[in-house]
């Protein structure tokens, strides 16, 4: 077998990139035992995953809130960073993680912007049980610039997948079973 050429560069695929994010949130949201107590708070996460780097038509800077690149600035170098990090955001900061196709993390966090901010109006399916995080996602998803959006609910642990307009929603009871990857 011959070694493997130093200048080939691997990529994650963006339907790979979206199961690995899909995959950690869900291993977040099982990680996790007390989603069942009252006033209890568990981790929320919120992914956007885009086609570029620039975040500024369509978000706004959420001041503190942060990405520990330190910890992880690549998605898919290593779970287990990226697991650890994800875990640190869920429980302590807020905002969108703008995550660009390569796997490269954005460090500042996010608020984007409604759709009514920027006139790009489209209808859409909400779900009554949706908050703000999942509707923000849904929005999110109808934009040019973005792939897909990945929420976990600090209220109940529900992993949803936004892409287009549309969703795919796993109550926490539908987490852990067999894996289902991204078509």
């Amino acid at each position: 077998m011959s070694d493997p050429d130093p200048l080939q560069v691997e990529y994650t695929t963006v339907g790979e990139l979206t199961d690995f994010l899909m995959y950690a949130t869900e291993s977040i949201s099982l990680g996790f035992d007390r989603w069942e107590e009252e006033h209890v708070r568990g981790p929320g996460l919120y992914f956007i995953i885009v086609t570029g780097v620039h975040s500024g038509s369509y978000a706004d800077s959420l001041g503190e809130n942060k990405w520990p690149t330190e910890t992880c600035r690549i998605v898919s170098e290593d779970l287990d960073p990226f697991v650890e990090a994800a875990r640190t955001v869920g429980f302590t900061r807020d905002g969108a993680v703008i995550v660009s196709t390569d796997g490269t993390i954005q460090k500042q966090m996010v608020r984007v912007k409604s759709q009514s901010d920027v006139h790009e109006n489209t209808a859409l399916d909400y779900a009554d049980w949706m908050g703000t995080k999942h509707l923000s996602a849904i929005e999110a998803s109808v934009r040019s610039e973005v792939v897909a959006a990945i929420t976990l609910s600090e209220e109940d642990g529900r992993v949803s997948l936004f892409k287009g307009g549309s969703y795919e929603d796993y109550t926490r009871a539908e987490l852990g079973g067999v894996w289902r990857p991204s078509g």
